[in-house]
């Protein structure tokens, strides 16, 4: 027996190919199934199951495309209630793979059809558990993010009350022993506390993970329900997506046009320009979003831009282009990008040098935006006098942003201020600074 995992630096998701004789299973693949086919041709092996944990959120799966493209069944839970032919797999069901057997263990907590799968070795030992969304390496899922997606919708209360249940009834009652293969790491918006670990044992979890810490459920609900992150704009499509299971990857993003860098754009339509902060200021269509390439692209894609709502982008070259296209698939988005373009001989707004002598001496001149989530403002509070909206909030409340002075934003480290800064611009007519890293010393 081999398992292999697969990670996404970027949305830092983790999925697994476990190969035992000639015969693969894929749990909760990523949107190119490239890794995976390459997988199974280096070791001359098939893959024959393709097993989701749940339906995603945070990314689109390629399990539709590699049934498909392999002949390989699909298993998740039936509640999860696919629009795809599927094989039940829940509680007691057993998938034969080569020597060794995975079975589905129902652990509702993190969405209401969440399961987990025990991999039992060539010896009929429980080896392994491919943990989905459920247990994490130092967290365990989020409970809030079906309240109003997938075909079983729940309150966060009851979905934490589920998580506790699974905890207690089910995954504390395995061995200690047990390898814990988790579907994300530190990053992820699918918990709260991710490790920058991805692998670790059930028994160093029952040490150190808090959700596994002896708690009555009133405590652990309270608990888990408290400083969750955001919830990006993106995270139901993808839910209902991977419900239906999404069309092949390389054909999707081969059908985003590129476009002439002089291209007449339609009004209205979003720009999001994706280089870098700099390159941005010397030179940028007015109006354009600036969501700069970094490891949290596809996230503030998402957490910016709604599911109905089509963009165009801007890169650095047609090469970066097709990279952030493919990018922009990962979270199902693709379809809405009308083209993608270098920057335009017209582009020539530029950014306002900030005085930032100025501002420190004197930040009352300023209307001063904090754009941090609602954790780091409630531990810390950076200027008395200033006023406070998430980025990912930041679009739908541009009325708030008051004009009469010139516009100061921060947020802890100079990522979010940037575009945030360029959000503001593209809307009202005001100096807007970014302090961005200068932050750092308030």
């Amino acid at each position: 027996m081999k398992i292999e995992q697969f990670y996404d630096e970027n949305l830092a998701h983790a999925s697994y190919a476990i190969l035992s004789e000639n015969e693969i299973a894929l749990v909760d693949p990523a949107r190119d199934p490239k890794p995976y086919l390459d997988f199974a041709d280096a070791n001359n092996a098939k893959i024959t199951a393709v097993i989701e944990t749940h339906p995603h959120a945070d990314f689109v799966s390629s399990h539709a495309e590699i049934n498909r493209k392999t002949g390989a069944k699909i298993y998740v839970s039936k509640l999860l209630n696919p629009l795809y032919e599927y094989t039940p797999f829940d509680d007691g069901d057993v998938i034969a793979l080569g020597k060794i057997q995975l079975k589905a263990i129902n652990t509702p907590g993190h969405s209401p059809d969440s399961i987990s799968v025990i991999i039992t070795d060539e010896n009929g030992k429980d080896y392994a558990i491919a943990s989905g969304d459920t247990l994490f390496i130092g967290d365990v899922g989020r409970p809030d993010l079906r309240e109003k997606a997938g075909a079983i919708q729940k309150a966060r209360e009851d979905l934490a009350k589920m998580m506790y249940e699974s905890i207690n009834e089910k995954l504390l009652k395995l061995s200690d022993d047990l390898l814990v293969y988790p579907a994300h790491g530190a990053g992820s918006l699918c918990g709260k506390a991710l490790s920058q670990e991805r692998v670790s044992t059930l028994g160093k979890q029952r040490k150190e993970n808090y959700a596994l810490q002896p708690m009555g459920e009133e405590e652990f609900v309270k608990v888990l329900l408290q400083d969750q992150p955001m919830i990006p704009k993106y995270f139901g499509n993808s839910v209902e997506m991977n419900r239906k299971g999404a069309p092949d990857f390389d054909a999707s993003v081969n059908a985003v046009p590129l476009l002439d860098k002089n291209a007449k754009l339609e009004e209205d339509t979003i720009v999001i320009d994706t280089r870098s902060k700099d390159e941005y200021g010397k030179g940028h269509l007015k109006g354009s979003i600036n969501i700069p390439e970094s490891k949290s692209f596809e996230t503030w894609l998402g957490a910016i831009v709604a599911p109905n709502e089509n963009f165009y982008l801007i890169c650095e070259t047609e090469a970066k282009c097709r990279e952030m296209i493919a990018r922009t698939a990962r979270i199902g988005y693709e379809g809405l990008i009308k083209g993608a373009l270098t920057n335009p001989d017209i582009a020539n707004e530029k950014s306002i040098e900030f005085d930032y002598d100025s501002f420190k001496e004197n930040s009352s001149f300023f209307n001063i935006i904090d754009v941090r989530n609602f954790g780091e403002r409630r531990d810390r509070v950076i200027f008395e006098k200033s006023e406070f909206i998430p980025l990912h909030q930041l679009r739908e409340r541009l009325d708030e942003v008051k004009t009469d002075k010139p516009v100061v934003i921060h947020c802890a480290g100079g990522m979010r201020s940037a575009i945030a800064q360029s959000i503001v611009l593209s809307k009202k007519d005001v100096q807007v600074f970014d302090l961005g890293e200068r932050v750092r010393e308030f």
